[in-house]
C-alpha cells in the first residue's frame, strides 16, 4: 500500500488517532435534531440542477430531498423524502469496488486499476492518456469503475451482473435484490459515448478485463439501481461496521478490507472536489450524479441524503451541505473535530 493511501486508512479503520479514541457518541435525540436541522436548513437551497447529460435525469423531481443517519447497529434517523427511489449512479462504485476486493484481495485494485485521485472530472478521458501507467487511476472515476465491473470474477455476463447486484442489495440490507430503474439504464445506455469511448481505450491499452460492451452494459446497469436515501445510509453503515450489515447482520466484506475502501473515498470519492470536501467535513464519501451522498463515520455510523440539484463537479449542493452540517455540528471527522 502505498504510504498516502496507509494513512487514510489507518484513520479510516475507526482508530481516530487524530480525533480521540473515546469521543462521545451523540445520543439518539442529537442525530435526530441535526437532521432535522439540516433538514430544515436546506430544503428550500436552489443552487444547482439536476444532470441532464443522462437525458431521463432531467425528469426527476428538483425539490426532493431527504436526509439520514443510520448507525453500525441499525437505528435510523431521517428527515425528509427518504424513502423515494433514485438511481445510484457512481454511490454504487465503491461496492462493486469492495466486491473486487472480497473475491481477489485489495491488492488488485492498485495493480490493475489503480488508487489515486485524478483531478480530473469524474467522466474524463484526458486522465486516461495522463496517467499512463494505470490508465484507469481509480474505482471511483467512471475509467476504474468500469475496470472494476470488468474484474468481477463471473462466468458469464449474467452471472457478473447477478453478483454486482446482489453484492449491493446485501450491503443495502434489502430482502429482495434491488430493482433497475430501466427507463434510466435505457436513457443512460443509449446516450454513453463518453463510456464507450472510455471502455474501448481500456480494452485497447490491456486495462480493461472484459468484452468493452459486456462491461459497458453491466456497468450501466450498475448505476440504474434504485436506491433511496435510506438504503444508501445502510450500505454507509455496512463500511462503518467494518462489513457487517446491520439490519441483516450479514458479513458483505472483509473487516481488514474496509480502510482501504474508505481512504479511496476519502481521496476520490467527491470526484474533483474531494480535497475541499475532506477539507470541510472530513469524512470518506462517495457521490453520485444521481443527487445521492454517502457519507461514513468509521466505527459508529453513515450519513446519507439525498437531493437531485448538482453543482458542477456533479455534486447534490443540498446533499453535500446537509452531511457537512452534521458532521460538524457532531464533530465527527477523521482528522479531528472539524465545526463549520
Amino acid at each position: 500500500m502505498k504510504p498516502t493511501v496507509a494513512l487514510a486508512a489507518m484513520l479510516a479503520l475507526g482508530t481516530f488517532v487524530l480525533a480521540g479514541a473515546n469521543a462521545a457518541e451523540p445520543r439518539p435525540k442529537d442525530f435526530q435534531r441535526v437532521v432535522d436541522a439540516a433538514y430544515a436548513k436546506y430544503k428550500g437551497l436552489q443552487e444547482g440542477k439536476n444532470a441532464d447529460y443522462i437525458p431521463i435525469l432531467t425528469r426527476t423531481p428538483s425539490e426532493l430531498f431527504g436526509v439520514v443517519i443510520a448507525t453500525r447497529d441499525g437505528k435510523i434517523y431521517s428527515a425528509g423524502d427518504v424513502d423515494y427511489k433514485f438511481s445510484i449512479q457512481s454511490v454504487s462504485k465503491p461496492f462493486t469496488a469492495a466486491l473486487v476486493m472480497t473475491q481477489q484481495g485489495p491488492k488488485v485494485l492498485d495493480e490493475k486499476i489503480g488508487v489515486e485521485p485524478t483531478g480530473l472530472p469524474f467522466n474524463s478521458r484526458l486522465a486516461l492518456e495522463i496517467y499512463k501507467d494505470k490508465r484507469s487511476v481509480n474505482p471511483l472515476v467512471n475509467a476504474g469503475a468500469i475496470a472494476a465491473v470488468s474484474l468481477v470474477q463471473a462466468t458469464s455476463e449474467q452471472d457478473r451482473w447477478n453478483k454486482i447486484l446482489q453484492n449491493i442489495s446485501d450491503f443495502a440490507g434489502s430482502p429482495v435484490p434491488l430493482t433497475v430503474l430501466e427507463d434510466v439504464y435505457e436513457s443512460e445506455y443509449s446516450t454513453a459515448f463518453g463510456n464507450r469511448a472510455i471502455a474501448n481505450l481500456l480494452y485497447n491499452y490491456e486495462r480493461l478485463y472484459s468484452d468493452p460492451e459486456e462491461a459497458m452494459r453491466v456497468y450501466t446497469r450498475q448505476c440504474s439501481i434504485g436506491v433511496s436515501a435510506k438504503d444508501l445510509a445502510i450500505m454507509g453503515a455496512t463500511l462503518a461496521n467494518l462489513g457487517v450489515n446491520p439490519l441483516t447482520k450479514k458479513r458483505v466484506m472483509n473487516a481488514n478490507d474496509v480502510p482501504e475502501l474508505l481512504a479511496i473515498m476519502a481521496t476520490a470519492g467527491f470526484y474533483d472536489e474531494s480535497g475541499e470536501w475532506m477539507y470541510t467535513a472530513g469524512l470518506p464519501a462517495k457521490t453520485g450524479v444521481g443527487g445521492g451522498i454517502v457519507a461514513v463515520v468509521p466505527g459508529r455510523f453513515a450519513i446519507a441524503a439525498f437531493s437531485p440539484r448538482l453543482n458542477e463537479a456533479g455534486n447534490s449542493v443540498r446533499s453535500l451541505n446537509a452531511i457537512r452540517d452534521i458532521a460538524g455540528e457532531l464533530g465527527v471527522g477523521v482528522f479531528g473535530p472539524n465545526p463549520n
